[in-house]
C-alpha cells in the first residue's frame, strides 16, 4: 500500500509529465507554423515535389505522438495490471 509521500510523488511525476507534454507540443505547433510559412513563402514551384516540411512534421509529430502515450496512458496501464 501507499503512503502519502510515495503518492505525493507519484502525483508530482505525473504533472511533471504533463506539463512537459504541453511545452513541447506547444513548441511542435510554433516551429512547425514557421517552417511551413517559410516554405509557402519561398519558392516552391517545382512540380510533383513533396513539401520539405513535411519530413520534420512528421518525424516529429511521431516522437511527440509516443510521448503523449507514455505521459497520460502509461499508468492506466499499470494500474490495470496491478488489479488482475
Amino acid at each position: 500500500m501507499e503512503t502519502t509521500q510515495q503518492r505525493d510523488e507519484r502525483l508530482w511525476r505525473i504533472a511533471k509529465a504533463r506539463a512537459g507534454f504541453k511545452c513541447h507540443l506547444i513548441i511542435y505547433l510554433v516551429i512547425n507554423m514557421g517552417l511551413w510559412a517559410v516554405w509557402l513563402l519561398s519558392d516552391r514551384d517545382m512540380p510533383g515535389s513533396t513539401p520539405w516540411p513535411l519530413g520534420p512534421a512528421l518525424g516529429w509529430g511521431i516522437a511527440l505522438t509516443l510521448q503523449y502515450f507514455n505521459t497520460y496512458h502509461k499508468g492506466s496501464f499499470d494500474n490495470t495490471l496491478k488489479r488482475i
